[in-house]
């Protein structure tokens, strides 16, 4: 079996009355989901995720929340090989909204909870999501 490592970050941004909203990326398969990406040879977890954030996004400049770390682990098919895959997400602020997607996406949107909740394509998406939440209402938010 082969092994995947990918890495991204649940990015969210905050207004003027402390609502907060996730960005979410549209695949050009139609599925609703985080910035992401695989791990080059040479970078680390936050590396690539921030790598992965500029290349998807165009945003330049995020600040990564220490003590979250979301994991997805998931197994699909490449060809005739069974590949397991795991992806570590951050937890990453952006001060801007202004979003330029890469080619690998068709519409972005910045959302509240519950609309990014119900808008997210995978279970495992969503539950990092609600990971993301729960700990920004018990740290960032309070």
């Amino acid at each position: 079996m082969m092994e995947e490592r990918s890495a991204g970050a649940v990015i969210f941004s905050v207004d003027s009355s402390m609502n907060v909203n996730f960005l979410l990326l549209q695949h050009s398969a139609g599925h609703w989901d985080f910035a992401k990406g695989n791990i080059e040879h040479g970078e680390n977890e936050s590396q690539a995720a921030f790598r992965e954030i500029r290349e998807e996004t165009g945003i330049e400049t995020v600040h990564f929340f220490e003590g979250f770390s979301g994991k997805v682990e998931y197994y699909y098919r490449r060809e005739r090989n069974l590949v397991h895959k795991e992806v570590v997400f951050f937890l990453a602020k952006s001060d801007s909204q202004k979003v330029i997607l890469s080619n690998e996406h068709i519409g972005y949107s910045w959302c509240d909870f519950d609309n990014s909740l119900a808008k997210l394509t995978y279970k495992s998406a969503k539950e990092v999501l609600m990971q993301a939440q729960n700990f920004l209402k018990s740290t960032y938010l309070k």
